[in-house]
C-alpha cells in the first residue's frame, strides 16, 4: 500500500491518495480497536502523513513525542501560565490543544515573525503560546476578541505571563476591527468563527508579506468552510498543507 500512495503522490492524484489513507486508517482501526481516528483531511487537502493527533501530549500515534523542555527561567514561567490556564480555563473557551500551540510558536519563530495577527483570542492561551516565539523575534501580537469576559481574562494571562506589553487585543467584531490593520503580515492565524475565515482572509490577505504563512484553525471535515478551502488550495499564489488533522498552514509564495 505504500507503493501506491507514492505513486499517487508522484502523481498528484489527490483522490487516489485520499482513498488509501482512509483505507489505511481503517486497518489501524481494526488492528487496534477502540483507539478512535481523526476524521480524513477535506477536500484539496492530501499528503501520506498528518502528525500526531491534536491535543495528545505524548501520545505517538507512529510519530516520537516530548514534553516541552523550558530553555529559561522565563520561558519556564511563561510555560507554568500555560498549563494553569490548560488545568483552569480550559472548558468552555474552546482553546487550541497544546500540540498546536506548539506549532504556533515553531512556525512565528521559524519565520522570524515580527508581525502577527490572530482572530479569536479566547482567554489568550494561543497568544501567549505566540508571545513565546515574538520574544525572541523582537515582534508583536494584535489579537482579536468580541467577547468581553474572554477578553478581561486574556489581559490577565497576558499579564500573568509577563508578555502583555507585546500583545495588543482589540475588542468587537473582528470582521470590522481588521480593517484598520495596515502593515505588513508575517503570520496570520485565524481560529474563530468558520463561515467568517474567508472574510478575514480576503480582507487580509493582501497585506500578508510574501513568504509569510495563513494557519487555520479547526480545518477538519464538518467544521471547515468549503469556500476557504477552494480559496488556500486554488490560488497558484498559494502552497497549502493539512498538519495534525486540524490545522491548515499556507505560503503566500515569493
Amino acid at each position: 500500500m505504500i507503493g501506491d500512495l507514492e505513486a499517487a503522490y508522484k502523481a498528484n492524484d489527490r483522490e487516489k491518495m485520499g482513498q488509501l489513507i482512509e483505507d489505511m486508517k481503517q486497518r489501524s482501526s481494526q488492528m487496534r480497536p477502540g483507539t478512535g481516528r481523526p476524521d480524513g483531511p477535506p477536500d484539496g487537502f492530501g499528503g501520506p502523513g498528518r502528525g500526531m493527533r491534536p491535543g495528545q501530549e505524548g501520545a505517538g500515534d507512529g510519530f516520537f513525542s516530548n514534553a516541552v523542555m523550558a530553555k529559561n527561567d522565563n520561558e519556564k514561567k511563561i510555560l507554568a501560565v500555560l498549563d494553569d490556564i490548560n488545568r483552569n480555563q480550559g472548558r468552555g473557551n474552546m482553546n487550541v490543544p497544546a500540540l498546536d500551540g506548539r506549532l504556533l510558536r515553531l512556525l512565528t519563530e521559524a519565520i522570524g515573525a515580527k508581525n502577527v495577527v490572530e482572530v479569536g483570542t479566547s482567554n489568550g492561551y494561543s497568544g501567549i503560546w505566540l508571545a513565546l516565539a515574538l520574544q525572541k523575534t523582537g515582534g508583536k501580537l494584535t489579537t482579536h476578541e468580541i467577547d468581553a469576559d474572554r477578553a478581561s481574562m486574556a489581559r490577565e494571562n497576558f499579564k500573568k505571563a509577563g508578555v502583555d506589553t507585546i500583545i495588543t487585543l482589540v475588542e468587537g467584531d473582528a470582521h470590522e476591527k481588521v480593517k484598520n490593520i495596515k502593515e505588513s503580515i508575517d503570520l496570520l492565524f485565524l481560529d474563530a468563527d468558520k463561515e467568517g475565515y474567508i472574510d478575514y482572509l480576503n480582507k487580509l490577505l493582501p497585506l500578508v508579506r510574501p513568504g509569510g504563512l495563513i494557519v487555520g484553525h479547526n480545518i477538519n471535515q464538518g467544521q471547515a468552510d468549503p469556500r476557504y478551502i477552494e480559496a488556500i488550495t486554488k490560488n497558484p499564489d498559494l502552497e497549502s498543507l493539512l498538519l495534525q488533522g486540524q490545522v491548515s498552514v499556507t505560503l503566500k509564495k515569493r
